[in-house]
């Protein structure tokens, strides 16, 4: 099982972009399934979640601009991220938490980085 990750861009401030993740392999379900993110020189922190309910939860810096959906037929987890600053500027990856399978459990993977650039 492994997650994939695509979407990346450089942008202008103001403008959108919209990630992708999907998980490749004979799944059964994910619990949760979210996007974190890694600034230079600063600690990977986590950006937005979604459960298999469709629950979400964001950090605080992007309520309001970035919108986490999943896709649970195919397991895939996307990020709408509108209105972007400069400071949202990142290396971005998948997460997932949970993942059943007809050989075992995953307690967790991640997607490999996809960069985001904002200019002003």
């Amino acid at each position: 099982v492994q997650l994939q990750a695509s979407g990346g861009g450089s942008v202008q401030a103001g403008g959108s972009l919209r990630l992708s993740c999907s998980a490749s392999g004979s799944i059964f379900s994910i619990r949760l399934m979210g996007w974190y993110r890694q600034a230079p020189g600063r600690e990977r922190e986590l950006v937005a979640t979604i459960n298999r309910r469709g629950t979400t939860d964001y950090i605080g810096s992007v309520k309001g601009r970035f919108a986490i959906s999943r896709n649970n037929d195919n397991n895939t987890v996307f990020l709408q991220m509108n209105s972007l600053k400069p400071e949202d500027t990142a290396v971005y990856y998948c997460n997932a938490e949970h993942i059943a399978t007809p050989d075992r459990m995953y307690p967790e993977l991640w997607g490999q980085g996809t960069q985001v650039t904002v200019s002003s």
